[in-house]
């Protein structure tokens, strides 16, 4: 009989700390799975969890960022039996650290969908899953920093920098740190019910399925050098985005001709001018949202983004959110609402929809 049909007996999770990333990597799946164990437990429900935070380097010690030495009980590699889920946790990608991870290289190619149930990875883990040949040909997901690094590293994984967390399979990924306890919370649900998973959720105050997409994290454009035309471009174009921009206005501003500039352009940034100045828009929009008590009527005008129909729909478009939700979610921590703001982002929000 497969060993992870049995209901009645815990269910073995094994958290792999990858050395030098954030603690919330491993602790933050850690919670999920222990107190999901204790609410079972306390329910006299079968089939808890068995957590083991285990160490990828044979001396079991890991080193944080944080300046602490942590020294798990086990080395992954000692781990020869059957394994529920499987969850690797963070990168470590120091060469001088390369060597010493052999050994847990090793064990990972051994692990496959007989001996382990699911395989997951939270944040950098992608890149150890992607290495061991665990991803390819799979669809996943790491923090939104990484996503390019990963596709250009990994041209067989299909990379999506949006979902918070993946499934293809028995192959799990997630995206940030914290969306470790996203990914921790479905499986959750996955092997019990909505009801514990929600339980486990509250008692963690953390959204069972939190709003949004990756994709509101991130900024919509890279950092450009000095001299590189996105850079000269973005500069002019951020003091006139109240202007009906058009791109013989932009190719004047740099002594080129339309065309030239719209060839260069397009070439140097990966995108025409038209969805460049878009996006400056957007990226501007956002800044008041996060920090004023500017109407979105207000904001939509000061960007050039049109009316509120038309700035969430371009919210929608590129961040998978509208501005209302936005707000709620980026608005600075320090700031306090008053009654009259609630109640203007109310009215403002029915006034999106009409």
């Amino acid at each position: 009989m497969d060993q992870g049909a049995d209901k009645t007996e815990k269910k073995l999770i094994i958290i792999v700390a990858m050395s030098s990333g954030m603690l919330l990597n491993f602790t933050g799946p850690t919670d999920v799975f222990t107190n999901a164990d204790k609410y079972l437990e306390s329910c006299g429900t079968p089939g808890g969890y068995d957590v083991k935070v285990v160490a990828p380097f044979p001396d079991k010690k890991l080193e944080s960022v944080a300046g602490m030495t942590i020294t798990c009980d086990l080395f992954v590699g000692e781990i020869q039996g059957y394994i529920d889920t499987l969850i690797v946790a963070g990168n470590d990608s120091r060469e001088c650290k390369q060597e010493t991870l052999a050994p847990f290289y090793k064990w990972l190619t051994t692990r496959n969908e007989h001996n382990t149930r699911r395989i997951a990875s939270i944040c950098g883990g992608a890149f150890v899953l992607a290495k061991a040949g665990i991803l390819s040909g799979r669809k996943a997901t790491t923090h939104w920093q990484a996503s390019e690094r990963l596709m250009k590293a990994y041209p067989d994984v299909k990379v999506n920098a949006n979902p918070f967390f993946t499934r293809d399979g028995h192959v799990y990924t997630s995206a940030g740190v914290s969306s470790g306890i996203d990914l921790s919370l479905s499986i959750v649900e996955e092997d019990h019910n909505k009801n514990i998973a929600i339980s486990v959720a509250r008692k963690l105050v953390f959204y069972l399925s939190r709003p949004g997409y990756q994709s509101q994290f991130g900024s919509l454009l890279p950092i450009y050098e000095r001299e590189h035309i996105g850079q000269k471009t973005q500069s002019w174009i951020g003091e006139h985005l109240t202007e009906k921009l058009d791109v013989d206005q932009i190719a004047a501003q740099l002594n080129m001709s339309t065309r030239n500039f719209s060839r260069v352009f397009h070439r140097d940034t990966g995108m025409p001018p038209a969805k460049f100045v878009e996006k400056i828009r957007i990226e501007s929009a956002r800044k008041y949202l996060e920090d004023s008590d500017v109407s979105l009527e207000k904001i939509a005008e000061l960007c050039g983004l049109g009316g509120l129909v038309s700035m969430r729909r371009i919210f929608l478009r590129h961040l998978n959110t509208t501005p209302s939700d936005y707000r709620r979610a980026f608005r600075t921590s320090l700031k306090d609402f008053s009654v009259e703001s609630m109640l203007s982002n109310e009215a403002n929000e029915i006034a999106e929809t009409v």
